[in-house]
């Protein structure tokens, strides 16, 4: 049974993308999914998200936004775009033509297909905290100083997307997101990694000075309810950027500590290099967000982080 809006998501089987499909699948639209399945992480996590997915009804297609034939799936009987598809994070083992590609020029080759058709969906560009730079606490009208090739291609891409509503050509909103943490994180994050070592005696790599970083780590749930708090707000997120996240800032050692609580045992650390474009501190102001889309995020990370531990262990 569904509400008769169509809703197309882009990289569905991944980590928020499938938690914000199932999301809107249970406020009853009709979601289809389509994710490249890079091997960017362990391609077997993602078909699990993706067999999830299907239990609910929603079908994850397999399609790469920079090489395949997207007219099949961005037709005028979609309703709303959610575009999570993104090369991810500060990877050394990422190229710049990587984070072009994925983040830009598959961006670029969505807003093709859209153009032409009379009835446009609502595009909804999924954006991050990278985009301000070493330090993020601005609010949205601030400018973003981006200091890793990740945060350059990202804002890029939302730039490009918001050009497009600037020129009239489509409606369409992004969204900043902090530090989201919580059951199906990618195994390259802090939290499912710190999970990995302690219950499995591995020492956790941390990268040098990274522990007295702070952060807005905020529970993927609570980023859920912001992404779909949009639908229906049309005239008020045209052409608006909306930072989510938590208010409340813990530094990574702090997360360590709780999550050495949770498991009731210290997890070895192993002092790696500093990663060039790492940020010192993200901290989510999201005035914006709570004043225009009513956002209250609620979880503590104790809280989150046991849910996420739940996972992994029933996952794994």
């Amino acid at each position: 049974m569904t509400n008769g809006m169509k809703i197309l998501v882009t990289g569905a089987a991944g980590f928020i993308g499938s938690h914000t499909s199932e999301r809107l699948a249970g406020m009853g639209y009709e979601v289809i999914g389509i994710d490249n399945f890079s091997d960017y992480y362990d391609v077997s996590l993602k078909k699990l998200n993706s067999e999830a997915l299907a239990k609910q009804g929603i079908e994850v297609q397999k399609i790469d936004l920079r090489t395949d034939d997207l007219s099949t799936v961005i037709t005028e009987e979609i309703d709303y775009i959610f575009h999570f598809a993104a090369q991810p994070g500060i990877s050394a083992s990422s190229s710049f033509q990587d984070y072009i590609t994925n983040n830009f020029l598959g961006t670029q080759r969505l807003l093709d297909v859209i153009e032409p058709l009379a009835s446009k969906p609502f595009f909804v560009n999924i954006a991050t905290s990278s985009i301000y730079g070493l330090e993020a606490t601005l609010t949205e009208d601030q400018a973003p100083l981006p200091a890793s090739w990740y945060g350059v291609t990202k804002l890029a891409a939302e730039q490009l997307v918001l050009a497009y509503s600037r020129r009239a050509m489509l409606q369409s909103c992004s969204l900043r997101l902090y530090s989201v943490y919580g059951p199906r994180e990618r195994p390259d994050k802090l939290y499912t990694r710190l999970i990995d070592c302690g219950l499995n005696n591995k020492a956790f790599p941390l990268y040098e000075g990274s522990a007295e970083h702070l952060r807005s780590f905020t529970y993927v749930q609570d980023i859920v309810d912001g992404i779909v708090s949009v639908i229906g707000k049309e005239a008020v997120c045209n052409g608006e950027v909306f930072n989510f996240g938590t208010e409340e800032e813990n530094t990574t050692a702090a997360g360590i500590t709780t999550m050495e609580g949770i498991l009731q045992k210290k997890i070895a650390i192993d002092i790696q290099p500093a990663r060039p474009g790492d940020q010192s501190r993200t901290k989510a102001n999201i005035d914006k967000a709570r004043r225009l889309l009513d956002y209250n995020p609620t979880t503590g990370l104790r809280e989150g982080l046991e849910a996420q531990v739940e996972w992994f262990k029933d996952a794994f």
